[in-house]
Protein backbone atom coordinates (compact mmCIF):
# COMPACT_ATOMS: atom_id res chain seq x y z
CA UNK A 1 0.00 0.00 0.00
CA UNK A 2 2.92 1.96 0.78
CA UNK A 3 3.84 1.87 -2.35
CA UNK A 4 1.12 2.64 -4.67
CA UNK A 5 0.47 5.56 -2.64
CA UNK A 6 4.10 7.04 -3.16
CA UNK A 7 3.24 5.98 -7.02
CA UNK A 8 0.08 7.71 -7.06
CA UNK A 9 1.45 10.87 -5.32
CA UNK A 10 3.02 13.75 -7.38
CA UNK A 11 7.37 13.22 -6.94
CA UNK A 12 8.56 16.61 -6.65
CA UNK A 13 12.27 16.99 -7.08
CA UNK A 14 13.64 20.33 -5.60
CA UNK A 15 15.82 22.56 -7.66
CA UNK A 16 18.20 23.43 -4.89
CA UNK A 17 19.39 21.16 -2.21
CA UNK A 18 19.46 24.84 0.22
CA UNK A 19 23.39 24.18 0.64
CA UNK A 20 25.33 27.52 -0.03
CA UNK A 21 26.88 27.59 -3.76
CA UNK A 22 30.28 27.96 -2.41
CA UNK A 23 31.79 28.30 1.07
CA UNK A 24 33.93 31.30 0.41
CA UNK A 25 35.85 33.43 -2.15
CA UNK A 26 38.78 30.18 -2.58
CA UNK A 27 36.10 27.78 -3.71
CA UNK A 28 33.52 30.26 -5.64
CA UNK A 29 36.22 31.91 -7.76
CA UNK A 30 37.73 28.94 -9.12
CA UNK A 31 34.26 27.13 -9.14
CA UNK A 32 33.07 30.50 -11.70
CA UNK A 33 36.13 30.36 -13.36
CA UNK A 34 35.97 26.82 -14.55
CA UNK A 35 32.14 27.47 -15.34
CA UNK A 36 32.36 29.72 -17.36
CA UNK A 37 35.60 29.52 -19.05
CA UNK A 38 34.60 25.65 -20.41
CA UNK A 39 31.40 26.98 -21.52
CA UNK A 40 32.91 29.66 -23.67
CA UNK A 41 35.01 26.99 -24.88
CA UNK A 42 32.29 25.10 -25.70
CA UNK A 43 30.45 27.98 -27.28
CA UNK A 44 30.28 26.39 -30.96
CA UNK A 45 29.32 23.20 -29.75
CA UNK A 46 25.44 22.44 -29.42
CA UNK A 47 26.18 19.02 -27.88
CA UNK A 48 28.14 19.72 -24.91
CA UNK A 49 26.51 21.25 -21.65
CA UNK A 50 28.41 23.09 -19.22
CA UNK A 51 26.87 23.50 -16.00
CA UNK A 52 28.16 23.39 -12.03
CA UNK A 53 26.22 23.61 -8.40
CA UNK A 54 23.45 21.53 -10.18
CA UNK A 55 21.29 19.06 -8.47
CA UNK A 56 21.76 15.61 -10.82
CA UNK A 57 19.02 13.44 -9.92
CA UNK A 58 19.96 9.73 -11.07
CA UNK A 59 17.14 7.38 -10.10
CA UNK A 60 13.53 8.38 -11.41
CA UNK A 61 11.28 8.22 -8.31
CA UNK A 62 13.86 8.89 -5.77
CA UNK A 63 14.83 12.87 -5.08
CA UNK A 64 17.31 11.50 -2.59
CA UNK A 65 19.43 10.01 -5.12
CA UNK A 66 21.35 13.39 -6.16
CA UNK A 67 24.29 14.55 -6.30
CA UNK A 68 25.40 18.20 -7.20
CA UNK A 69 28.89 18.50 -8.64
CA UNK A 70 30.62 21.90 -8.31
CA UNK A 71 31.44 21.79 -12.13
CA UNK A 72 30.41 19.03 -15.06
CA UNK A 73 30.71 18.74 -18.79
CA UNK A 74 27.85 16.57 -20.32
CA UNK A 75 28.76 15.64 -24.35
CA UNK A 76 25.73 14.54 -26.07
CA UNK A 77 22.76 16.32 -24.68
CA UNK A 78 21.35 19.68 -26.02
CA UNK A 79 22.84 23.25 -24.68
CA UNK A 80 19.17 23.98 -23.42
CA UNK A 81 18.90 25.69 -19.67
CA UNK A 82 17.88 23.26 -17.07
CA UNK A 83 16.40 23.73 -13.39
CA UNK A 84 18.32 20.08 -12.23
CA UNK A 85 19.49 17.32 -14.82
CA UNK A 86 18.05 14.40 -15.05
CA UNK A 87 19.77 10.90 -15.99
CA UNK A 88 17.10 8.88 -17.49
CA UNK A 89 15.49 11.81 -18.94
CA UNK A 90 18.57 13.02 -20.97
CA UNK A 91 20.16 9.21 -21.12
CA UNK A 92 23.32 9.85 -20.09
CA UNK A 93 25.01 11.37 -16.81
CA UNK A 94 27.61 13.78 -16.74
CA UNK A 95 31.26 12.72 -18.56
CA UNK A 96 33.62 15.20 -16.56
CA UNK A 97 33.32 16.45 -13.24
CA UNK A 98 35.63 19.25 -10.89
CA UNK A 99 34.83 19.33 -7.14
CA UNK A 100 36.46 22.68 -5.78
CA UNK A 101 37.40 20.96 -2.26
CA UNK A 102 37.98 21.85 1.28
CA UNK A 103 38.67 20.54 4.51
CA UNK A 104 35.13 20.24 5.47
CA UNK A 105 33.71 18.94 2.34
CA UNK A 106 37.20 16.22 1.98
CA UNK A 107 34.88 13.12 3.24
CA UNK A 108 32.21 13.41 0.77
CA UNK A 109 34.48 14.63 -2.24
CA UNK A 110 36.97 11.66 -1.08
CA UNK A 111 34.28 9.08 -0.46
CA UNK A 112 30.31 9.41 -1.22
CA UNK A 113 30.46 11.73 -4.58
CA UNK A 114 33.23 9.58 -5.49
CA UNK A 115 31.57 6.31 -5.30
CA UNK A 116 28.90 7.87 -6.81
CA UNK A 117 30.12 9.21 -9.71
CA UNK A 118 32.34 6.06 -10.65
CA UNK A 119 29.00 4.43 -10.07
CA UNK A 120 27.53 7.01 -12.66
CA UNK A 121 30.18 6.19 -15.16
CA UNK A 122 31.11 9.92 -14.99
CA UNK A 123 34.77 9.30 -17.10
CA UNK A 124 37.10 12.06 -15.51
CA UNK A 125 36.79 13.60 -11.75
CA UNK A 126 39.46 16.27 -10.76
CA UNK A 127 39.59 17.94 -7.52
CA UNK A 128 40.93 21.24 -6.65
CA UNK A 129 41.78 22.34 -3.20
CA UNK A 130 42.15 26.37 -3.36
CA UNK A 131 43.45 26.83 -0.12
CA UNK A 132 45.62 23.79 0.12
CA UNK A 133 44.20 22.78 2.78
CA UNK A 134 44.51 19.12 2.59
CA UNK A 135 45.25 18.06 -1.06
CA UNK A 136 48.93 17.98 -1.43
CA UNK A 137 49.43 18.09 -4.98
CA UNK A 138 46.07 20.51 -4.46
CA UNK A 139 45.17 19.53 -7.77
CA UNK A 140 44.03 15.58 -8.69
CA UNK A 141 42.79 14.28 -11.68
CA UNK A 142 41.23 10.62 -11.91
CA UNK A 143 39.86 8.76 -15.07
CA UNK A 144 37.25 5.44 -14.73
CA UNK A 145 38.75 1.92 -15.43
CA UNK A 146 36.10 -0.37 -15.21
CA UNK A 147 34.36 0.46 -12.26
CA UNK A 148 37.07 2.32 -10.53
CA UNK A 149 38.82 5.38 -10.79
CA UNK A 150 43.01 5.50 -11.26
CA UNK A 151 44.95 8.44 -10.98
CA UNK A 152 45.73 10.53 -14.10
CA UNK A 153 49.71 10.99 -14.63
CA UNK A 154 50.90 14.62 -14.50
CA UNK A 155 53.33 16.18 -16.11
CA UNK A 156 54.97 19.89 -15.87
CA UNK A 157 54.27 22.63 -18.03
CA UNK A 158 55.95 26.14 -17.95
CA UNK A 159 54.80 28.45 -15.42
CA UNK A 160 53.01 25.56 -13.70
CA UNK A 161 53.18 23.15 -10.83
CA UNK A 162 51.27 20.35 -12.56
CA UNK A 163 49.64 19.51 -15.61
CA UNK A 164 46.83 17.27 -16.38
CA UNK A 165 45.75 16.53 -19.52
CA UNK A 166 41.95 15.43 -20.00
CA UNK A 167 41.15 13.05 -22.43
CA UNK A 168 37.59 13.49 -22.45
CA UNK A 169 36.90 17.35 -22.87
CA UNK A 170 40.94 17.86 -24.71
CA UNK A 171 42.79 20.23 -22.54
CA UNK A 172 44.92 20.36 -19.55
CA UNK A 173 43.84 21.19 -16.29
CA UNK A 174 46.90 23.20 -14.29
CA UNK A 175 47.95 23.98 -10.82
CA UNK A 176 49.70 27.05 -12.08
CA UNK A 177 52.62 28.56 -9.81
CA UNK A 178 50.45 30.61 -7.99
CA UNK A 179 48.44 27.77 -6.47
CA UNK A 180 45.22 28.65 -8.49
CA UNK A 181 43.59 26.42 -11.42
CA UNK A 182 44.16 27.01 -15.02
CA UNK A 183 42.40 25.52 -17.94
CA UNK A 184 44.46 25.40 -21.16
CA UNK A 185 43.87 24.20 -24.74
CA UNK A 186 46.05 21.32 -25.93
CA UNK A 187 47.87 23.93 -27.73
CA UNK A 188 48.55 25.60 -24.57
CA UNK A 189 46.34 28.62 -24.88
CA UNK A 190 44.63 29.21 -21.49
CA UNK A 191 40.21 29.34 -21.33
CA UNK A 192 39.15 32.60 -20.90
CA UNK A 193 35.55 33.37 -19.61
CA UNK A 194 33.34 35.83 -22.08
CA UNK A 195 34.15 38.78 -19.94
CA UNK A 196 37.70 37.88 -20.72
CA UNK A 197 37.47 37.15 -24.15
CA UNK A 198 35.95 40.63 -24.50
CA UNK A 199 38.69 42.45 -22.61
CA UNK A 200 41.36 41.16 -24.85
CA UNK A 201 39.29 41.73 -27.90
CA UNK A 202 38.88 45.38 -26.87
CA UNK A 203 42.29 45.33 -26.01
CA UNK A 204 43.70 44.25 -29.36
CA UNK A 205 41.09 46.41 -31.13
CA UNK A 206 42.87 49.43 -29.61
CA UNK A 207 46.45 48.68 -29.87
CA UNK A 208 45.56 48.00 -33.93
CA UNK A 209 43.66 51.44 -33.86
CA UNK A 210 46.96 53.22 -32.23
CA UNK A 211 49.66 51.29 -34.74
CA UNK A 212 46.70 52.88 -37.46
CA UNK A 213 46.79 56.15 -36.17
CA UNK A 214 51.01 56.16 -36.06
CA UNK A 215 51.05 54.54 -39.64
CA UNK A 216 48.87 57.54 -40.60
CA UNK A 217 51.34 60.07 -38.54
CA UNK A 218 54.31 58.87 -40.42
CA UNK A 219 52.97 58.59 -43.63
CA UNK A 220 52.23 62.52 -43.42
CA UNK A 221 55.43 63.29 -42.06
Amino acid sequence: MITLDRARRKIEYPDSDGKPMAESDFQRKPLSYAVEALAYFFRDRPEVYVSGNMLVYYEEGSPEMSVAPDVFVVIGVSKQERRSYFVWKEGKAPDFVIEITSRSTRAEDQGAKRGTYAYLGVREYFQYDPTGDYLAPALRGERLSGDHYLPIPSTHAPGSGLSFHSDTLNIELRLEDSGQLGLYTAAGAKLLTYEEAQDARLKAEAEIAKLKEELARLKGA
